[in-house]
């Protein structure tokens, strides 16, 4: 492990493939207000944006690029990241996440205002200024899968127990929210914290490895809390949008992982049949489709 320095954050970036927004997300983050080091991480891009990341801002030693020789996943390749990180606390950050200067700044005020918070999210928007799916979540445990699923969780209000996954408004804003999970767009925790708990789960390749972040941190006892009134921007799938076969493929996968790691019911023999043959049963139903957008693109 690198040394920690205080009041550094360490920005780990991973990209695979990222398009042309991947500079627009590192020029921003290099614009903090806040002290800031960035570690970009190629997952084996072909598109060879990070490397001319690197060299556009050559004379900033803030900046370093880890090339991984194959694509490793989403979570192994942040825990590379920071493995040489320097910052007291880490933000894991879309490469199509794009930041204000004061972002990082604002997000590290929330985490330090209260110690029983150990991971704080931002308000994710989309690029029509709506807010993203996911900023809201609930741990998915079988039964909110299914209310989410099935349309049953849009009467959650009237009738609790129909919660789903995704946690509505809440009836009073509030600048800070406890929630169970945040978007993993963008994710600031303690470095300390991200050791304590050893990082990512590696067994995931991409997708729902932030929800078991989230779950994790709160298993260590801290609160996952997301920041209401600090908005970033997210082109949300820009690195997966020519492989959706391939990021379903894994998503489906994840859920897997994410069921039979945390959901009690996973104990149940049947319901663990019944939840891998609806997993996989999803995703054979959606695979026609997907590849076919493959061959397209």
């Amino acid at each position: 492990m690198a040394e920690r320095r205080a009041d550094l954050t360490s920005v780990v970036v991973v990209a695979a493939d990222s398009g042309p927004l991947l500079a627009d997300c590192v020029t921003r983050v290099l614009a903090s207000t806040a002290a800031v080091e960035l570690i970009l991480v190629d997952n084996a891009s072909a598109d060879g944006q990070p490397q001319a990341v690197a060299a556009r801002h050559a004379g900033d030693p803030r900046l370093r690029l880890i090339e991984n020789g194959a694509n490793l996943g989403f979570g192994p390749a942040c825990n590379r990241g920071a493995r040489v990180a320097a910052g007291d606390a880490l933000l894991f950050l879309n490469p199509d996440a794009l930041i204000a200067p004061d972002t990082i700044a604002r997000l590290r005020a929330v985490l330090a205002a209260d110690p029983r918070r150990g991971l704080v999210g931002a308000c994710v928007r989309e690029a029509d200024g709506r807010v993203a799916r996911a900023v809201r979540r609930r741990d998915p445990m079988l039964r909110r899968a299914l209310a989410t699923a099935t349309g049953l969780s849009r009467w959650e209000r009237r009738w609790p127990a129909l919660a789903g996954v995704e946690q509505p408004l809440p009836a009073v804003a509030a600048d800070v929210e406890a929630v169970e999970a945040v978007s993993g767009a963008c994710l600031l925790l303690p470095r300390e914290l991200f050791e304590q708990i050893g990082g990512f789960d590696e067994g995931y390749f991409l997708h729902c490895e932030d929800l078991d972040l989230c779950r994790r941190v709160h298993d260590a006892g801290f609160r996952v809390v997301l920041a209401a009134t600090v908005d970033i921007a997210h082109a949300q799938g820009s690195s997966s949008r020519h492989r959706p076969l391939f990021v379903a493929r894994h998503k489906h996968r994840g859920m897997w992982r994410y069921f039979v790691k945390f959901d009690p019911a996973a104990r149940n023999p049947l319901l663990r049949m019944l939840v891998w043959l609806g997993i996989w049963g999803h995703f054979a139903l959606r695979a026609p489709l997907l590849w076919w957008r493959t061959r397209r693109a």
